[in-house]
């Protein structure tokens, strides 16, 4: 589980930004990304910024391809599905998908690719608005990509990882 974070912390950190925006990397602590059995698989920073919050996620022992990656609307993570979760975050009522015309939620973020040896890592600036809400937020990993458009999850398939992004981060 030590080398897990060790690992997972040097990938996050070596993603960092360099824009004034983002500022530098590393500022946040990093939260413990769980898969449905409540093993660690990676990890996730979440950073306020002026227009958002960066986030940087990176996991180890997930398949490979392409996973969809959405914030959800509750601060909870209780496996195997993570339903407790709820739906995406959307506090401006849009559809889902930036290639939907009535879209996008502000859950909405890119999908996140994993290698053939189990390991991704995928950094981003989310501008939806303030993540630490009274129940927080979660961040979820589906089981297939995100097709970006159709409502209300983009056919990404079953919530295979989970991190709560508490008010107190």
């Amino acid at each position: 589980m030590r080398k897990l974070i060790l690992i997972v912390s040097t990938a996050l950190l070596a993603g960092c930004a360099t824009s004034d925006e983002l500022g530098p990397a590393g500022d946040g602590p990093v939260i413990a990304l769980v898969n449905g059995a409540g093993a660690t698989v990676g990890g996730v920073q979440a950073e306020p910024r002026t227009r958002g919050s960066y986030i940087r996620v990176a996991v180890e022992g997930l398949p490979p391809g392409d996973h969809g990656l959405h914030l959800h609307a509750v601060g909870r993570c209780d496996g195997p599905a993570f339903q407790s979760a709820g739906g995406h975050w959307n506090p401006a009522g849009k559809q889902h998908g930036h290639l939907n015309p009535a879209g996008q939620h502000a859950g909405d973020l890119p999908n996140l690719t994993v290698s053939t040896n189990g390991r991704g890592a995928i950094n981003f600036l989310a501008t939806g608005g303030a993540l630490n809400d009274a129940d927080g937020t979660a961040l979820v990993v589906h089981a297939k990509p995100d097709d970006y458009k159709t409502d209300p999850s983009g056919n990404s398939g079953d919530r295979i990882a989970c991190a709560v992004i508490s008010p107190a981060q």
